[in-house]
Formats: structure tokens, sequence, C-alpha cells
């Protein structure tokens, strides 16, 4: 008998400055590592994906006629969709099935209307429904489900994201280079990530504040925001940038700081980690379990009180040399590990 054959779908990897694309690389690659030889590795993509694998694997490449008929219905004995966007849809494989849920944020998200919310579970329950096993990237998101689709309690498990350690090139010069200490944070300019409130941690110092990721009109309001606080001229939006600007974005800060209202996960806090770096991050969702006790937490969004939470925070972090501790955190959380997991998996539904 031959090995079986395994489909990782990785086809939500369009952008390179999206969290899905940084999963998707990291998971893909570590799964190639740890595999050693046990699978038939089979990657599904777009064709258009700023990254292949180095052909290390065979590629599926995406079709839209695949929402019809999929000429792979019986190839595969494991087919792992690893986020819950699912353009090839369970029903057109014949195998045993796994599904990575990275959240369902919209119910967190007070701009979502209730029936789109309902929506939104309801297409998740109906994907939940057609797999063998269910993984969520955080024990958050678990309860998420288990609370909207208790019926997913017999499938589901929990299994972390891992982390990229970044390399700094020898002698590397951002594209956009802060002339003051600065603090740093990127993601998509999205209202749930709160960039906007964080203007006012420039009050009473002189740091300036770098936020990098894909910009949306809410751009508009972190502006108003910096003018609000007169600190447009300390604001940097340097739009999307490359893996290099972001290792030295990350050495280089004084803190990294994530406000973010709405995540499964958090890759960003873990990479800041790994370089030692003081984490500022809201309270809400996945984060504290992502950050831990090495992390200070804004319970709320209120200017004196996040002032007073950083200003205490950067004291503390330096007074008790923390940098280590921060290290060994991120350390934690690896790509191999989170591989070593679902392969164990893959195995499992095989067994099952």
């Amino acid at each position: 008998m031959g090995k079986p054959n395994i489909l990782t779908t990785f086809d939500s990897m369009k952008d390179a400055n999206c969290g899905y694309f940084s999963f998707g690389k990291g998971l893909g690659d570590a799964i190639i590592r740890q595999n050693k030889g046990r699978f038939n590795l089979n990657y599904y993509l777009f064709n258009q994906s700023a990254y292949s694998f180095d052909k290390k694997v065979n590629v599926v490449y995406l079709s839209r006629l695949h929402r019809i008929f999929f000429p792979g219905y019986n190839k595969f004995d494991v087919v792992h969709f690893t986020d819950q966007t699912c353009r090839l849809r369970p029903n057109k494989v014949n195998a045993k099935k796994i599904l990575t849920i990275h959240d369902i944020n919209k119910v967190h998200i007070k701009q979502s209307k209730p029936h789109r919310i309902k929506a939104h579970i309801n297409k998740i329950k109906k994907l939940i429904s057609e797999c063998d096993k269910v993984v969520t990237i955080s024990k958050f998101v678990e309860q998420d489900i288990l609370h909207y689709i208790p019926e997913a309690r017999d499938k589901i498990s929990v299994i972390y994201n891992g982390a990229d350690k970044l390399l700094v090139p020898d002698n590397y010069t951002p594209t956009h280079l802060p002339k003051r200490p600065f603090l740093f944070t990127i993601g998509l300019m999205s209202v749930q990530k709160g960039f906007h409130f964080l203007p006012n941690l420039l009050a009473n110092n002189d740091f300036e504040l770098v936020i990098s990721g894909i910009e949306t009109p809410h751009k508009k309001v972190i502006i108003e925001e910096a003018k609000r606080f007169g600190c447009e001229d300390r604001l940097i939006i340097t739009g999307p940038i490359s893996d290099d600007d972001k290792a030295w974005y990350y050495k280089n800060c004084m803190a990294f700081v994530f406000p973010s209202r709405a995540e499964g996960f958090g890759l960003p806090v873990i990479e800041a980690m790994h370089f030692g770096k003081p984490v500022f991050l809201s309270k809400f969702t996945s984060l504290p379990e992502v950050g831990g006790d090495v992390a200070y937490y804004f319970d709320n969004f209120e200017p004196e009180h996040m002032q007073g939470v950083f200003a205490e925070g950067m004291k503390d972090f330096r007074a008790r040399n923390r940098e280590k501790e921060t290290m060994l955190h991120a350390g934690k959380f690896t790509w191999d590990n989170t591989a070593d997991q679902y392969l164990k998996l893959y195995e499992e539904c095989l067994r099952g």
C-alpha cells in the first residue's frame, strides 16, 4: 500500500501582507519539514499565490470550476481546509476532512448586523457538519464555537499557531525610517484593530508611532486622532511592508502596541516577543491567552487609562529586565510544533 495522500488548502495566501499568508507560509513550510516521508503532500493554491513552497510538494491549483466539480474528488485520503473560507467546498471531496477555524469575530464586532451574524454562524455550522474534525487556533475561538455551535463539541480541538522568528539583514534600513524612538504595530487598518486608539500614547513623550499594513478608509480616523492629540508629525503610516522592514521595526521599536478588539490568535504579538519587546494588548478575545503574563493589557480605551498602563508597563519592563522572559514565552509558539500536531491529527483521521 502506498503512502496516504493529503490535500492541505492554502488558497487564502493571495496577499503577502495578510494574516492568512503568514499562517499558510509558516504552517505549510513546517508540515514539509515535519512530514518525514509519512504522507504524499499536496497543497491547494491560487495560480497567483505569492509563495509556492519551492516546489517541495505537489500543487493543485484552484479553479472556479471546482465549485461545481473537483477532479480530485476520490484522490485524497485526508483533506485539511486551513481556514473557514473554503473555496474548495468540503462536499466536493470524498475523504476524511479537517477544518481549521481562525475566528468568528463578527459576533464581537458591534458594527455587524444581527442577520449578518446569524448568516455567518450558519455558514460555519454547515462547514462543521461536513467535516470530521474541527481545529481552532485558540481556546477563546473554541469557546466561541461551542457557544454558538454546541454540536461541534465531539469534533473540536485546539492547535495554537506558531510564529516565525524573523531576522534583520545586516546594515538594513527600512523604507520609512523613524527619526526618534518609536512604537510599532501592524495589521489591516480596520476599525476592530483599534489603531485609532494609539495616538494618545504619544502624549507626554517624544515617541513616534509606526503603523504598517493594508490601508483602508479607516486611515482617516487614525490621522484625525493624531491631530486631536497634537502628534500628527510623529505618526508614520507605511502601508504594506516587506518582511525585512517588519523585522527591522520589531527589533528597533521601544514597544509593540496592539489594541485589537477581535483576534483569533494574533501572530504579530508573538513575532514582536521573539525580539524581547514589551507588548501592550487589549484584554479582549484571544489576546490575553496568547500574550500570557508577560504582556501588558488595556482594560479599556480611555486615553488616561491607556497612558497609565503604558507608562507603568514600560517602567516595569525595564525594572524587571523582562526581555529574556518575553523571548522564552514566544518560544512556546513554533510552527514545527503546530505542524506536528496537525500531522498527528491526519494520522488520527486515517485510523478513525
